[in-house]
């Protein structure tokens, strides 16, 4: 089956090479993207629905519905492209994310320099955002990071098909607790409020900080492929 992985903010694409190496390994297609704004040359003023957009080509590329994968801000641009292409998305996947709604932002409090947002320090992170990071891997990811587009953070969430609510959705939860989260949707908490609405939700717990594909890869790539497999039936 085919999958598209968008990653959080500050990646490319290669940031999931053990999943993208696990999903061959186990026979699905999977297509690894860097979004638009974060490569040398692209414009800076680029938004979540041009990122979306950048997205949406790639699936309308494929034979099938495909499963679409999303970290932290990914999931923001996973959301609106099953909003954009609903009936090509066989099952959404959100690392630490979830979907973000009309007229919500990722994060409009991230710092901005010349109209783009660094890494920022490692003190900016709730200290459960960064578990599982060893220096090596911080120190990783620091090299590797890109500036975001600051309108990709700071701008608004736009959908416009609410057949998006039909799509399964898998959530991999890693800094809070299943409970939590269902508990959170129970009680129509602004946080989770496209998520309650969604008909079809799972919710699997990875325990470590925010970004799992480098503090526990083989063990998300085993979630992301179930999630995958579900989809395929």
């Amino acid at each position: 089956m085919d999958v598209i992985l968008i990653p959080g903010f500050w990646l490319d694409g290669s940031s999931w090479g053990p999943v993208t190496a696990a999903l061959a390994a186990a026979g699905h297609r999977p297509h690894p993207v860097t979004p638009l704004g974060l490569t040398p040359g692209d414009p800076t003023d680029v938004t979540l629905a041009d990122q979306a957009a950048a997205v949406v080509r790639v699936l309308d590329g494929l034979a099938a519905p495909a499963v679409v994968v999303g970290h932290s801000g990914g999931g923001a641009v996973a959301y609106a492209v099953a909003d954009a292409r609903p009936d090509a998305v066989a099952r959404l996947v959100y690392v630490d994310a979830g979907p973000l709604g009309e007229g919500g932002v990722v994060n409009d409090d991230l710092p901005v320099v010349d109209g783009m947002v660094p890494l920022p320090e490692w003190g900016f992170f709730e200290p459960e955002e960064l578990a599982g990071l060893t220096p090596d891997l911080l120190e990783d990811f620091r090299v590797r990071s890109r500036p975001v587009p600051a309108l990709v953070a700071a701008g608004p969430q736009h959908l416009h098909d609410e057949r998006r609510y039909a799509v399964p959705a898998t959530v991999i939860s890693s800094t809070m607790s299943a409970d939590l989260l269902r508990e959170l949707m129970a009680g129509g908490h602004p946080y989770v409020t496209e998520l309650g609405r969604a008909q079809d939700v799972e919710i699997v717990e990875l325990p470590t900080g925010h970004w799992p594909q480098l503090s526990r890869p083989a063990d998300l790539a085993a979630l992301v492929i179930a999630a995958v497999e579900r989809a395929a039936g």
